[in-house]
Parts: C-alpha cells; sequence; structure tokens
C-alpha cells in the first residue's frame, strides 16, 4: 500500500477552512477537520476511487458538496497536494 503525505499548501487550505469556520461554530470546523483527516487516511488503501482532478495527473476527492481534497497518486504515494472550497479555483 502507498504512503500518505500531506503537502504544506494542503496543510495551509485545511487550516484556513477550519480557522474561518471556527470563528462562527467550533464544533462545526473541528467536526469538518476530523471528516477530511478521517477520508484522507483511507485514500492509500483505494486511491483510485474518487474522480479524475480537472488538472491532468491528480484525481479529486469531495468531501462534502462544498469541499474538495486534490491529490495525486504514484504506486508509493498519495500525495495530498490541496484541501479547497467548491468555489475556490484550482489550479
Amino acid at each position: 500500500m502507498p504512503g500518505l503525505e500531506w503537502k504544506a499548501t494542503a496543510i495551509a487550505d485545511l487550516l484556513a477552512i477550519i480557522d474561518y469556520i471556527a470563528d462562527d461554530n467550533p464544533d462545526a470546523a473541528q467536526a469538518l477537520k476530523d471528516e477530511i483527516e478521517d477520508k484522507v487516511a483511507r485514500l492509500p488503501a483505494h486511491p483510485q476511487m474518487y474522480r479524475a482532478g480537472r488538472v491532468e495527473g491528480t484525481r479529486e476527492m469531495v468531501v462534502r458538496p462544498n469541499y474538495i481534497v486534490v491529490y495525486a497518486e504514484t504506486p508509493d504515494l498519495v500525495a495530498i497536494l490541496r484541501v479547497l472550497h467548491a468555489a475556490q479555483q484550482w489550479p
């Protein structure tokens, strides 16, 4: 099974989203963070389960209708590239 790596941009994306939500609802922010981290942790077992990304060589996991995890895979690694709100432009 491939390893899992969070890129710095993805970590920054996740923290920014969580901080924004936490201003109004800390419990919802924590629940979203936990959900994203849980689903990402399962990616190495089934990296091709999600749709092909809009950028060649990537895939996109829709965590909730408004939150997307963008990742790339090789036989040895699943790299989390971005965590985006659906309204954000990518790349």
